[in-house]
């Protein structure tokens, strides 16, 4: 089958656009709850500590839960499952307006509710590992994966700027409801796909053998440790970035428009990495543009720190956002090429947990420890900091220069 084909194909394909559909619909609730909640917690508390709780906590339930949910989405009807968690996640951020109604709400709550709503995403997000693959196989996964990427990227240009002036002229968990909403439907969409999700299991689902094919394929194995330090400076500038904006360059976490700007900025670089990535993936290998991107993300990290301006910030961040995504794109790839059906949700939420389960997190607590005493300045440089050991890493280790 050729490629444009292949894309045709996609296109008539009814249950492959409800899939679509359900993504789309989810990632917009999720953009603008991460707009919304850290802007929420900061206006609670004005502390960036505070505020980096918030980015540790919805990371943290990749480390907590990865390996299990892998095994639980190989195991059970990925449908249900994707399903139910949706409508969990609805529930749980239904009680965050409901509280600030009341007068009730706490930054505490808030932490929890992302918390929940996380651990919920990590099961739903096993289980789509599987599900895509499976859903229009393998002679189609790139294609379908690059129609996912470049749909995701496209909203996530879009919405976390519109999000960002609604933040500035609405009360942050008011637009929280928004993602009670988009729960619910991405639910009925998923319910609504008549194709199979999953693969009837032989034999004993583990997590060892999710474990045991990550160890033996050393490509995947190096992309996803380097990726751990890559997904540190990841996450502190997610825990950073309210603060950053408010104390360095002057952006209120209220009623500045700029805000939003500011937010879209990895979505732009996003949406130029799923353009850029495959290009480079038909003249170099998976090994060569990892070690390309990943001293261009330092450098745009770098250049992030140094900006005091908003002007010289924003395109700054969109750079960045570009090299980040560029490396992040580039590994997922590759391991949904590697790795058979059956091992797709335990070796990708593994990976994944190790990544960003373990960096995201890491990188937030570091970048809000460290700014209780330097400011966000200080933390998002200690992100930085872990970011630029694992390119160093990449570039000493003899399996990515082998593989180049």
């Amino acid at each position: 089958m050729t490629q444009d084909a292949t894309r045709v194909d996609l296109r008539t394909d009814r249950d492959f656009r409800r899939y679509i559909g359900a993504r789309a619909v989810s990632l917009v609730g999720s953009l603008v709850s991460i707009v919304a909640l850290p802007v929420l917690v900061y206006q609670l508390t004005g502390s960036s500590a505070w505020t980096a709780a918030v980015a540790a906590s919805e990371a943290a339930p990749y480390l907590v839960f990865g390996l299990v949910a892998g095994a639980v989405a190989d195991r059970v009807r990925r449908r249900e499952l994707m399903v139910r968690m949706e409508i969990v996640t609805g529930v749980a951020l239904a009680s965050i307006p409901i509280a600030w109604y009341s007068g009730v709400l706490t930054a505490t709550q808030v932490i929890v509710v992302g918390f929940v709503v996380q651990t919920c995403f990590v099961f739903f997000d096993a289980a789509n590992f599987g599900a895509l693959p499976t859903l229009v196989g393998k002679e189609r996964l790139t294609s379908a994966f690059s129609t996912l990427y470049a749909t995701t990227t496209s909203i996530e240009l879009v919405v976390p700027a519109l999000a960002g002036v609604l933040v500035a002229s609405l009360a942050p968990a008011a637009l929280v409801s928004v993602n009670v909403v988009t729960a619910v439907a991405a639910a009925m969409l998923v319910a609504g796909i008549r194709a199979p999700l999953s693969v009837p299991t032989r034999g004993k689902v583990d997590i060892a053998t999710g474990l045991r094919f990550l160890w033996q394929n050393k490509v995947v194995r190096t992309l996803t440790f380097v990726g751990t330090t890559h997904a540190v400076g990841a996450g502190a500038w997610v825990a950073m970035l309210v603060p950053w904006a408010d104390k360095v360059l002057g952006i209120a976490p209220s009623g500045d428009v700029r805000l939003g700007a500011l937010f879209s900025c990895w979505g732009v670089g996003g949406l130029a990495a799923s353009r850029l990535v495959p290009m480079l993936s038909r003249r170099f290998r998976p090994a060569r543009v990892t070690l390309g991107a990943l001293p261009i993300s330092l450098v745009c990290g770098l250049l992030v720190l140094a900006s005091s301006y908003w002007l010289v910030a924003l395109p700054a961040a969109v750079l960045w956002g570009a090299a980040h995504s560029t490396v992040v794109l580039n590994a997922i790839t590759y391991r949904q090429q590697e790795i058979p059906v059956e091992l797709q949700s335990r070796v990708n939420t593994t990976c994944r947990m190790l990544s960003w389960g373990i960096g995201q997190p890491l990188g937030a607590a570091l970048a809000g420890f460290v700014s209780v005493s330097a400011g966000p300045r200080g933390g998002l440089a200690a992100g930085l900091c872990v970011l630029a050991a694992g390119v160093a890493a990449a570039w000493i280790t003899p399996v990515l220069r082998r593989n180049a």
